[in-house]
């Protein structure tokens, strides 16, 4: 079995610049208790987003087994639209609406999940029988997780905390048990 550990990122500061957002002073606090949790775990590999506030969640963990964060494009967060959405909460709810419709410049959820299950895959097949955790961004995470079970839906994805934990576990390529491991 193969255990991908999906660590949504913890509380960060907003910017504009996706790339470099970096965790708040709550983010840093979050992300040191995801560390305390995952050291448990038994974990071999920690591979994360490019994006800083994922990378930062998932660092101290890599830093435990003495190890390096492999940077994984395929897990970055999804892009929603090249221009800011007037009203978020619009934008992202047409997105699960309608899987195949995009705004301008972003992507859908059916390419946004492609991505994401294409990379999930990968891991698997490079990682196989590893505890392997994975630093992410909740819309993402949840269109990887719908796929292969479509319980993980938008309604799921608003009440994720920032940060959370699914340990997914899988037999090959086939998705065996699901649980959250963060408690608030």
């Amino acid at each position: 079995m193969t255990n991908l550990y999906f660590v949504r990122h913890a509380h960060s500061t907003y910017t504009p610049d996706e790339l470099n957002r970096p965790l708040s002073e709550r983010g840093f606090t979050e992300a040191t208790r995801v560390t305390k949790l995952l050291e448990t775990e038994e974990v071999d590999i920690v591979v994360s987003s490019p994006y800083r506030r994922a990378v930062q969640t998932v660092d101290g963990i890599a830093e435990y087994i003495n190890r390096k964060v492999e940077i994984i494009d395929g897990f970055k967060e999804r892009i929603l639209t090249t221009v800011p959405a007037e009203d978020f909460t619009l934008a992202i709810t047409k997105v699960w609406e309608d899987y195949n419709f995009s705004w301008e410049g972003g992507e859908s959820n059916i390419v946004a999940q492609k991505r994401g299950v294409d990379t999930t895959y990968d891991v698997l097949k490079r990682y196989k029988d590893k505890n392997v955790v994975i630093g992410t961004h909740g819309n993402i995470m949840v269109l990887i997780m719908n796929f292969f079970d479509n319980k993980y839906d938008f309604p799921f994805w608003g009440n994720l905390d920032m940060p959370d934990i699914y340990k997914l576990t899988f037999d090959g390529k086939v998705l065996r048990n699901v649980e959250r491991l963060w408690d608030l």
